[in-house]
């Protein structure tokens, strides 16, 4: 039997449509939006695909957008003196310096200057700090909406064995923390692990989140595994077409004979991100304003 799809389209458009009216009682609440500020320096075409579309998005869900670009060539000083007075500014909530920056600047540096309660993407020192210790924070909005997929698919994670492949700050730490925070047993694998499709088969839950097209096999993946795809890599294109394919780091086709369900690419973890997004920018304006969170909303 084929593996069951995980629809993160379909997930992402209903915490969406949530977010989209929690925002609105918020306006009601604090007599002024939830407001998202997103900072871009340069012109990489791909960079400016997601700002067009986080700020369509970010205006769907009833929030202020706001959107600063700088040319390729401004200084850090000019970058980090713009992020001090988002910081200050009490009309924004949330604060994105959208990646990656151009060469000469550091983003660590960029990242640290972004008020910890200001910081939706989940990237502060501080924000990571309290996830691994287990306090109220930002998680990078990735990891959090494949956790809300596995949630809404599997229920109870306690004692399912996880493995997560990748070791990046942005997903595959915060994912790891996460799962072992829901009493998951968690293995991190990466490329220097030894008989990595030996690791991977023990476990009920697969995050690849590695960037190496289809490098997940099949004959890895435990039978009925629920596999979560993070990578989206483009193969080269084939003759008579323009465009490559976009696929994910495990191989579809494949897992979908093993699996007992896995999210596609696209359509699965992608549209997650920004739904996160939104709901971390929501949370963000709530605690700034000092009011409850909706319960059980967000």
């Amino acid at each position: 039997m084929a593996a069951q799809v995980i629809d993160g389209k379909a997930f992402a458009a209903k915490l969406r449509e949530r977010v989209g009216r929690q925002a609105a009682q918020f306006e009601q609440a604090a007599g002024r939006k939830a407001g998202l500020a997103v900072v871009l320096v340069g012109e990489d075409p791909a960079s400016q695909v997601y700002v067009r579309s986080k700020h369509k998005a970010t205006v769907a869900a009833n929030m202020e957008s706001f959107e600063h670009r700088l040319p390729a060539d401004a200084g850090e000083a000019e970058l980090l003196a713009l992020v001090e007075r988002l910081n200050a500014d009490p009309a924004v909530d949330g604060i994105l310096v959208q990646l990656p920056l151009p060469g000469h600047l550091d983003e660590q540096a960029v990242i640290a200057a972004i008020s910890p309660d200001k910081d939706v993407d989940g990237f502060h020192v501080t924000n990571a700090g309290r996830l691994a210790v287990g306090q109220s924070g930002f998680v990078p909005c990735t990891p959090l909406g494949c956790m809300m997929l596995l949630t809404d698919r599997l229920g109870d994670l306690s004692g399912l064995e996880a493995v997560v492949i990748g070791r990046s700050n942005i997903v595959g730490k915060p994912m790891a923390q996460l799962l072992l925070d829901a009493n998951a047993t968690v293995t991190i694998a990466h490329s220097r692990t030894k008989d990595l499709p030996v690791v991977v088969r023990r476990a009920d839950i697969v995050v690849a989140a590695v960037g190496r097209a289809e490098m997940v096999k099949a004959e890895w993946l435990k039978p009925q595994a629920t596999v979560i795809d993070v990578g989206i890599n483009r193969l080269p294109a084939e003759p008579g077409t323009d465009k490559g394919r976009l696929v994910g780091d495990v191989d579809y086709a494949g897992a979908q004979g093993v699996a007992a369900a896995i999210t596609p690419v696209p359509g699965g973890v992608g549209p997650m991100t920004i739904a996160v997004l939104l709901r971390n920018t929501l949370v963000a304006a709530y605690r700034n304003e000092a009011l409850d969170l909706p319960e059980g909303a967000l």
